[in-house]
């Protein structure tokens, strides 16, 4: 392969008398005329590579047939209308309806008319609790950065505001506007997406004025870092205030009566410490349900009234249990619990005082989502899918205790031709971690298979069960997919996410290792025949274990990753995973970040998988020159036989509200790409 030039800079910086250097900081610069040509030419290349792959063309019109279906989005009650999104297959972006009774379902927000090339995402909707208002958020390009416009539900016309600079943010209604976070517009000659956010502000925004003229509810102009968000109950009593430092990994929880004019700017503290995560979710009786894993890491559920907020006064209505409580809704009248038990949901019913009721059947094991609505609401609607179980929409009558399909999805496959099994295999210090594995039914173990192992391991994030069409291509083909849940996730509690998080990420690598080593020792595949994949936090766990172990995998696919482990603190909201990772203004996390960070473990004269690094221009969280770095060091030290190409997306972002063609296109060079480096054509023909 002949790599685009990639010029080598005398920069450096030191670190606690640690000169580390730095040869393309100047990738750092997205505006450059000098990044611009060195990103068109290094996409010459890639797709130039690609293009010569025989099959690839076949498999992004098998991927577009694939993705040919139509697909719900869970409903929401607004009033006496049913508001559900839904894409008739090949739309960039799903369509929102809205339905009345029997009515034929009528267009209420259509986000592939936001832009000519359905690049700008519909990114968030918050109706107002009168059902006369929708705020609604959209995302160019894939940005993290949102602007807020308010649609007029009965006359179908836009407002005139338009509010913009907001991230991070909820809109939460009160009677006669909404609160919402944002910054402050970039300075003169600041990077809107690259530089550093700071100093998050809430504002309380009423409806036909303008931007400048909204309210400022809290800022803390003595702390730059963290995040600030309120959010209100749904009976406009109390506005709840969350508060992050970028230090710690929770958050502080603050209430305000707004019914007590003696309130109006003051706050009453329900949680002081920033290191657990703490969320109301809602009001009983002048006292608010606070989901949280303050003295539970499988998380809990108190009752907290504000007028005694002292821990002695609290009470537990959904103790903490041996399966980690992934989330809350209070609906109906009660409390629906969605609990993790393996990384699988068993929805549960309670009292709002937190008696039980019953078990919510699921058709399979898989993963629930949903369940929200009104406290009055009878009705409530889920998503349920699986590796191979379509996502499916179902309705839940909460008095009976049942479940009815409300749309299910007509898709080109069919799920008895397939098989999920979970194991557990011991990670180097002899952990006992799942993961599942998925393939067609009848699958030889003959240490050849085709084999795409998956995994994330951090950020509390747990992998569920999840139905992926562009997975189904794989499988199709006699694919494997794996999906471990590694150390640093969510799937069993704050134990397990803190075994994942500094100082111990090793042991997340150590996991995805062993992972791969299982699969071969079973002869599910071997080295030749497998692919390491991951994206955002996932991208830097393929980094980390490539460079430990080159030898592992034919394939390595970072995607959107966190390559540059010592400077990730600089850019945009980089800060906030300070808590996951350390920084390297630490010097016992700088030596910690050194050890593993991708970027600077890349050994000259090694040979190194086939990578295809995917990344974006717009990506305003995992900023693009992580990629940029890691690609132009990766392409000067490989010294295999093996391609190391970065494709990078124009007008996209992080992944959230990428276009339907952007991921066809994408998946296809994906699938290409690791078909061809294995010597596997489609259809299980080896070359």
């Amino acid at each position: 392969m002949q790599y685009p030039n990639s010029p080598k800079a005398d920069v450096t910086d030191t670190y606690f008398g640690v000169t580390v250097p730095d040869p393309y900081r100047w990738l750092e610069a997205l505006d450059s005329p000098e990044t611009a040509a060195w990103v068109a030419a290094q996409n010459e290349v890639t797709f130039a590579y690609l293009g010569r792959i025989p099959f690839r063309d076949a498999i992004r019109q098998r991927l577009a047939a694939l993705w040919n279906y139509e697909r719900y989005g869970v409903p929401e009650q607004v009033g006496p209308e049913l508001v559900f999104s839904k894409n008739d297959g090949l739309q960039n972006q799903a369509v929102v309806y809205r339905q009345r009774g029997a009515d034929a379902p009528r267009v209420l927000l259509d986000p592939n008319q936001f832009s000519a090339d359905g690049t700008t995402a519909l990114a968030d909707m918050a109706f107002s609790n009168d059902h006369r208002h929708l705020a609604y958020a959209t995302s160019g390009g894939g940005s993290d950065w949102h602007r807020v416009r308010v649609l007029d539900l009965t006359t179908n016309q836009l407002l005139p505001e338009e509010l913009e600079w907001v991230k991070v943010s909820g809109t939460s209604w009160t009677a006669t506007g909404f609160y919402y976070s944002r910054y402050d517009a970039p300075g003169a000659g600041e990077n809107d997406l690259s530089g550093k956010n700071e100093y998050h502000k809430v504002y309380f925004h009423e409806l036909n004025t303008p931007q400048a003229a909204d309210q400022l509810v809290y800022e803390d102009p003595a702390r730059a870092l963290g995040f600030r968000i309120a959010s209100a109950t749904e009976d406009e009593r109390f506005l709840c205030l969350y508060l992050t430092d970028g230090r710690a990994d929770g958050n502080r929880l603050l209430v305000r009566d707004l019914t007590d004019p003696a309130q109006a700017n003051s706050w009453i503290t329900l949680v002081e410490s920033y290191e657990f995560n703490n969320t109301v979710i809602g009001n009983v009786g002048g006292e608010v349900p606070v989901y949280t894993n303050y003295r539970a890491p499988r998380y809990r559920v108190v009752r907290i009234d504000p007028r005694q907020p002292q821990e002695a006064h609290w009470h537990e209505v959904l103790p903490e249990t041996e399966n980690k409580l992934e989330g809350v809704s209070q609906v109906g009248g009660r409390l629906v619990a969605n609990y993790l038990h393996d990384a699988s949901s068993q929805v549960k019913v309670y009292s709002e005082r937190g008696e039980f009721q019953y078990d919510v059947l699921l058709p399979a094991i898989g993963t629930a989502s949903g369940f929200g609505g009104r406290r009055d609401a009878q009705v409530v609607y889920y998503a349920f899918t699986s590796f191979t179980y379509p996502t499916t929409i179902y309705r839940y009558d909460l008095a009976a205790n049942v479940s009815t399909v409300f749309r299910a999805p007509a898709v080109d496959v069919n799920p008895a031709d397939y098989e999920t099994t979970q194991v557990f295999y011991p990670s180097k210090d002899g952990t006992q971690i799942p993961m599942f594995l998925v393939h067609r039914k009848g699958v030889v173990r003959n240490g050849r298979n085709p084999t795409y192992l998956y995994a994330y391991g951090g950020f509390n994030v747990s992998l569920t069960p999840g139905f992926s069409v562009a997975r189904l291509l794989w499988l199709e083909n006699g694919g494997i997919l794996a999906v471990p849940n590694l150390r640093g996730g969510g799937e069993y509690g704050e134990a397990w996410h803190q075994a994942g998080m500094t100082p111990h990420k090793q042991n997340v690598f150590d996991d995805f290792i062993a992972a791969a080593e299982y699969l071969q020792a079973h002869r599910y595949t071997d080295a030749a025949h497998l692919a390491l994949a991951g994206g955002s936090n996932g991208g830097l766990l393929v980094g980390a274990v490539v460079n430990q172990r080159p030898d592992l995998a034919r394939v390595a696919l970072p995607a959107v990753g966190v390559m540059d482990m010592l400077r990730y603190q600089k850019f945009t909201i980089g800060w906030n995973w300070a808590p996951e990772y350390g920084t390297s203004d630490d010097p016992a996390q700088f030596e910690n970040l050194r050890r593993f960070s991708p970027l600077h473990n890349l050994r000259p004269g090694t040979a190194y998988p086939a990578t295809l690094i995917t990344t974006a221009d717009h990506d305003d969280r995992v900023v693009p020159a992580h990629s940029f770095k890691y690609a132009a060091t990766l392409q000067a030290a490989n010294a295999g036989p093996h391609p190391t190409l970065i494709r990078i997306d124009v007008n996209a972002g992080h992944g959230a509200g990428k276009s339907t063609q952007l991921q066809i296109d994408e998946w296809a060079d994906v699938w290409s790409f690791c078909y061809a480096n294995m010597g596997v054509t489609p259809h299980g023909e080896q070359r």
